[in-house]
């Protein structure tokens, strides 16, 4: 019997290195098969300066707890390591390894002399911006014994130093509301620098801050011109310590990208590159221009550390068939929709014009450009004539396919030695997996998974291909709850939210329905989108219990309830308001998305009603008793509202559908005993569509729980395992490899769904994965943070077998269990040290409180 600590972490952060805390809370994971093992007290030793202290608590706490000692300065690292006991068990943990934390820079004055540098020209306007090369050399006179780089952009940026590329980060410092707060990174660049001559380079594209973001051709929505904002600090052998920011001693040029845009692609000229640029004693080409630079406006103020991971490439996908069109063009399958980019390595004449054109779908066997819109997402390389490895800097594309012009095939194969795709996304810890029986279910996660990663970038947006890609909140509201199974999304969800409130405080309490908020997109106040600021607040705190961020959150979700939503005259909605309503529901006009089958004021006024009760929850875990009461009483209010206004005198709905049903259960809005006859309706609406979805945005990723709440877990299996359109599996056995955001966005006749909005990479409705893990895979928190876990697998639609797993705040649970032929059911359940488990199973009101180690249960007469 054995129990160690599987790693230590500071907030939410998944590498320590430059935070924004001077007091970070700290974390510790267990791992080891210890029975019933709960901590006791803990010891958590700080070194720090040349001096380590221990500090030992009595608490049976391991997440989230507070830093022990004195508050640490600017850029001081520390090492921490802890170690649990476990009382009466006799069994306590070995040290752990030490991990190590460092604040950023967290005072205005720590940047003094670094000034925001620009090219000291005229910018473009009314087009894309050129990508500017900054560059300092500069001299150390000793050896180094530590050196930081902290640097941000108006734009997103790539630096290197003595000719080698700095970390590993790509669209730094990533999206954010930049009048609100703007990221910085930290990078540790001890070993890339050397006593005497150095040099450092920054290149900055325009990205989002800068480049054309939206429905139309609107540019610069943060500012029109490109800046570099970074400060090398470094500390010598001697103790003493030299500065190199960046200011008008830099110098400026362009080189061999013309242009970079996240919507359009990048044009590289390689006959304009300039190498070694970044190396000491760089000499220019002939036909370069290098001039000064000038200075814009200071992010001071604004500047903030990560919250969250930034984007990485994570993985490469190798190719898999280069296909001739029936009109003779090369189209590359990579054989899985991604979000990323080429790496190619070639070698051809020179001023060969490679061009590369990404596209989710084909269509009558030719590229599908489409759904594209007017993003273009094509990439174009002239090349050099000698052997060269290239890939974008400054874009991303959505795509499985890339239709390639001109590619030098006598001098270099096109296969997959020669082209490789890359992977990119927010670099979140992977956390939870799943898996049955049933192949296509499978798949469906598989194909969750992959949406979800193409579209956090940041922040969490709707699509990764077309002229969009924004922060869209309904969608986010609709899916968080899955991507909290599937990933740490903590710290992600963290940043975002803190751009949600200021978005929201600035708007006078009205929440956009994009984050970041842009003009072009327009400032309107709607139920499920504006409602995230509640929700979201609510289910991070159901996977973190994290009572700080929920205490921030809770500024902006009090505001938009209290005075952001527009009220009628009983409390509820103003319906003279626009509404997204039932967004996408299977039998809207394909042309008119939001023309649902369920009215837009029933959808809004019921989540009226949700959110002002989780509100009230949300008040009540922070301790504030009276809002929590006035939040609980002003959701009784809205509830009877609601029933006035949408539920008639014999129970029925004014909109009995399935999302009107399926809203009204779960969020507890029928008068009493009207809700088990409206469950029966449910069944019966459901079962007289054949067991298709009949849901949109709004009520999808509540169906599936609704249904199971009632006992009705055997007919939303039905649903699941439906294969004509509309359903889940529908996309799975039309070889889809990510969830779309139309139930029918590839037609059963093979067309494309053409109306100007077909995404194939969408996670909306992604969203039924929730419903997966906790009623298949039987995982779900008991209470929030998961330090009791509520197992309740629920066996159906055929399946023999089910396994789920996840990397909680205290180490993994997992679940698995199987059925035989003769209707045996057996249950392997694993629970983390200092974690307990409530398991009851199917068909089986008992509960069984257990505690850590692998427990097993058996079960006869289990019918699926």
């Amino acid at each position: 019997m054995a129990v160690s600590i599987l790693q230590v972490s500071f907030e939410h952060h998944r590498t320590a290195l430059g935070i924004g805390e001077a007091r970070p809370r700290i974390s510790w994971q267990f791992e080891g098969d210890a029975k019933d093992w709960s901590q006791s007290a803990y010891s958590i030793e700080v070194c720090r300066q040349e001096q380590c202290d221990v500090f030992n608590v009595t608490s049976p706490d391991s997440v989230l707890v507070d830093w022990p000692t004195v508050a640490l300065s600017s850029a001081e690292s520390a090492f921490v390591r802890v170690r649990a006991y476990g009382g009466d068990s006799g069994v306590d943990t070995d040290w752990s390894d030490k991990f190590a934390v460092e604040p950023g820079l967290l005072v205005d004055d720590d940047w003094s002399g670094t000034q925001v540098i620009a090219a000291n020209k005229t910018t473009e306007q009314d087009g894309p911006h050129q990508p500017i090369l900054f560059r300092k050399e500069f001299s150390l006179d000793s050896d180094i014994s530590s050196a930081r780089l902290y640097i941000t952009a108006y734009g997103v940026y790539e630096a290197s130093i003595n000719g080698d590329r700095v970390g590993d980060a790509v669209l730094a410092p990533g999206w954010q509301s930049y009048k609100h707060r703007h990221v910085y990174d930290t990078y540790d660049v001890t070993e890339m620098l050397q006593k005497g001559a150095n040099a450092i380079g920054i290149q900055v594209g325009e990205g989002w801050f800068a480049g054309r973001i939206g429905f139309e051709n609107e540019r610069d929505a943060w500012g029109d011109t490109l800046g570099a904002f970074g400060l090398l600090s470094i500390t010598k052998t001697d103790g003493s310590t030299e500065r190199i920011p960046t200011d008008l001693s830099w110098s400026s040029s362009t080189g061999a990208i013309l242009r970079s845009e996240i919507y359009d692609g990048e044009m590289y000229i390689s006959e304009f590159d300039q190498p070694g640029w970044t190396n000491v004693d760089f000499t220019p080409p002939e036909d370069a221009k290098w001039i000064g630079v000038k200075t814009l406006e200071s992010p001071l103020g604004r500047l903030a550390a990560p919250d969250g991971p930034p984007i990485r490439p994570t993985e490469e996908v190798e190719l898999q068939e280069v296909i001739t069109t029936p009109s003779g063009k090369t189209v590359l399958d990579f054989g899985q929709n991604l979000v990323g980019w080429l790496r190619i390595n070639l070698t051809g004449p020179a001023g060969t014009e490679v061009q590369m054109v990404h596209v989710e779908v084909l269509e009558d066997g030719e590229i599908a450009t489409g759904p594209l819109r007017s993003a273009k997402q094509t990439d174009l390389v002239v090349l050099s004539g000698s052997a060269q490895t290239w890939e974008p800097s400054f874009t991303y594309h959505g795509f499985r396919y890339v239709q390639v012009e001109n590619w030098p095939v006598e001098q270099t194969p096109l296969d997959k030695n020669t082209v490789k795709a890359i992977v990119v996304h927010s670099d979140m810890q992977r956390t939870g997996h799943f898996e049955t029986s049933n192949s296509l279910l499978n798949k469906l996660v598989q194909n969750i998974l992959w949406s979800l990663r193409g579209n956090f970038m940041s922040v969490p947006t709707d699509c990764p291909q077309r002229d969009e890609r924004l922060g869209w909140a309904g969608d986010a509201h609709a899916f968080a709850p899955t991507a909290n199974f599937l990933y740490d999304t903590a710290g992600f969800w963290r940043g975002w939210m803190k751009d949600v409130v200021s978005e929201t405080l600035k708007f006078d309490n009205v929440v956009p329905v994009i984050i970041p908020y842009l003009e072009v997109v327009g400032m309107m106040a709607t139920a499920v989108w504006g409602d995230v600021i509640v929700a979201n607040a609510w289910n991070s705190y159901q996977s973190t219990r994290d009572l700080e961020t929920l205490k921030a959150e809770y500024v902006g979700a009090k505001a938009w309830v209290d005075s952001g939503i527009p009220r009628g005259e009983d409390g509820l909605w103003d319906h003279t308001h626009f509404q997204y309503g039932d967004w996408l529901d299977p039998k809207a006009p394909a042309d008119d998305p939001g023309d649902a089958t369920t009215n837009k004021g029933l959808v809004s006024d019921a989540y009226l009603v949700y959110v002002t009760d989780l509100l009230s929850k949300i008040a009540s875990a922070l301790g504030l008793d009276d809002e929590s009461a006035k939040y609980k009483e002003s959701a009784e209010e809205c509830k009877k509202a609601y029933q006035a206004a949408w539920i008639n005198s014999d129970g029925t709905v004014k909109n009995e559908t399935q999302t009107g049903i399926a809203l009204s259960l779960y969020f507890g809005l029928f008068p009493s005993g009207q809700d088990v006859p409206a469950a029966k309706r449910l069944q019966k609406i459901i079962e007289d569509n054949d067991h298709h979805v009949g849901t949109g945005f709004a009520g999808t990723h509540l169906l599936g729980q609704t249904l199971t709440m009632y006992d009705l877990t055997e007919e939303f299996y039905s649903m699941m395992l439906q294969t004509s359109v509309p359903s889940w599996l529908y996309q799975v056995v039309e070889n889809g490899t990510t969830t779309w955001e139309r139930w029918d966005s590839l037609l059963p006749d093979g067309k494309l769904n053409v109306n100007g909005m077909t995404s194939f990479n969408h996670y909306a409705f992604g969203s039924v994965a929730n419903w997966m893990f906790r009623t298949i895979g039987g995982l779900a928190p008991a209470e929030p943070g998961w330090k009791t876990v509520e197992i309740k697998p629920v066996p159906g639609g055929g399946l023999t077998s089910a396994k789920a797993e996840y990397l909680s705040p205290y180490g993994t649970v997992k679940t698995e269990w199987t059925v035989d032929d003769d209707g045996v059911f057996d249950l392997e359940v694993v629970v983390p040290p200092n974690a307990r488990a409530n398991v009851t199973l199917p068909g089986d009101e008992k509960v069984t409180n257990v505690g850590s180690g692998t427990h097993t249960f058996k079960l006869s007469g289990v019918k699926v």
